[in-house]
């Protein structure tokens, strides 16, 4: 039976290239976006790997829109096994200048894609009792950061609406993964198409990191199911430092507020918020000079968990070696 892999967003960027991995490696991949010059050109990328593929127009924040493409996949390319939901928007502004359209917007696209995408491959997983769903979602959903209030409520809304779903899914017994992976600064075509209301253009801040590191770690996540994904450095610096001392990671936020602009003076953008950017569908934003190639800088939750299990084994260890050696020493001086 064929493996069917679904990405949202899979026409650019992190879900462009999370689909060519998905072909490369052998399965039937479907992309769904909005744009229909960038999914034919898609659709041709992936083809060249000799799998079925299918791209399908609609808005993911369109709840039917994402039912009628899933039950379109099943029928046409078969049971959907794993569900990338990648598709996301933003709005590079200060939170008091943003307006309730636009959070509106950014949420619908951010996190109500993302719920219904889940939702979506569910009614086809559950009753197989099978899959993988995989939330890309971004180290500004453990760390918020300044300009991107829309944004980085989103992202931490798809964390809280993970983590519920999860619990049910355990209470029901329901053997369908669920893993949120955590991205770091990428270099995609992203940075061109977000609406921004700072008279400076939006600037990925270093280190940036290579999208096909990304489509690793969320193919792993899928074909290994992990809780949590961290890609890169910086997603495990910022998940720490949120977790250790939030108050210095406010600062430290604060102080990143003109690395995520551009130098020079720019007009502000409408951006991609309510209709597609133009653009070539490619992987690669205009950082290549400053990304990182790693294919391996990612690490999970389960690593996380045995470090932490090792380290209560060692503070145990410790204190049981402190209790023991007391009676001696109290001998000596007696």
């Amino acid at each position: 039976m064929p493996r069917v892999a679904v990405v949202t967003g899979g026409t650019a960027g992190i879900g462009l290239a999370t689909a060519q991995l998905f072909a490369a490696r052998g399965w039937s991949v479907a992309v769904i976006a909005r744009d229909e010059t960038r999914l034919r050109q898609a659709e041709k990328l992936l083809i060249a790997h000799g799998r079925p593929v299918l791209a399908i127009s609609a808005d993911v924040a369109d709840a039917e829109a994402v039912d009628a493409a899933a039950a379109q996949i099943e029928a046409e390319l078969g049971p959907i096994q794993a569900w990338v939901n990648n598709a996301m928007s933003t709005v590079v502004s200060p939170a008091d200048q943003i307006s309730p359209e636009e959070y509106r917007r950014v949420t619908e696209t951010t996190y109500l894609s993302q719920v219904y995408g889940t939702l979506a491959a569910l009614r086809h997983m559950k009753p197989r009792n099978r899959g993988a769903i995989i939330q890309v979602s971004s180290g500004l959903g453990i760390r918020a950061a300044p300009l991107q209030a829309a944004y980085c409520g989103a992202k931490f809304a798809v964390s809280g609406f993970t983590d519920a779903l999860r619990c049910e899914l355990i209470h029901d017994r329901v053997a369908v993964s669920l893993s949120v992976v955590y991205l770091p600064a990428v270099n995609t075509p992203q940075f061109g198409w977000s609406r921004t209301r700072t008279g400076r253009g939006q600037y990925a801040p270093d280190p940036v990191f290579d999208p096909r590191l990304c489509a690793e770690a969320i193919l792993y996540a899928v074909e290994h199911p992990q809780r949590e994904v961290w890609v890169g450095r910086t997603s495990l610096m910022m998940a720490a430092a949120q977790a250790i001392a939030p108050g210095l990671a406010d600062r430290k936020a604060a102080s990143m507020w003109d690395a995520q602009l551009e130098d020079t003076e720019k007009p502000d953008r409408t951006g991609n918020l309510f209709k597609p950017a133009p653009g070539e569908a490619a992987v690669d934003g205009r950082f290549s000079s400053r990304t990182r190639t790693s294919r391996h800088e990612f690490w999970t939750s389960r690593e996380r968990d045995l470090l932490v299990a090792g380290m209560a084994g060692a503070a145990l260890l410790g204190l049981a070696s402190a209790a023991a050696l007391a009676p001696r020493r109290l001998l000596r001086r007696l």
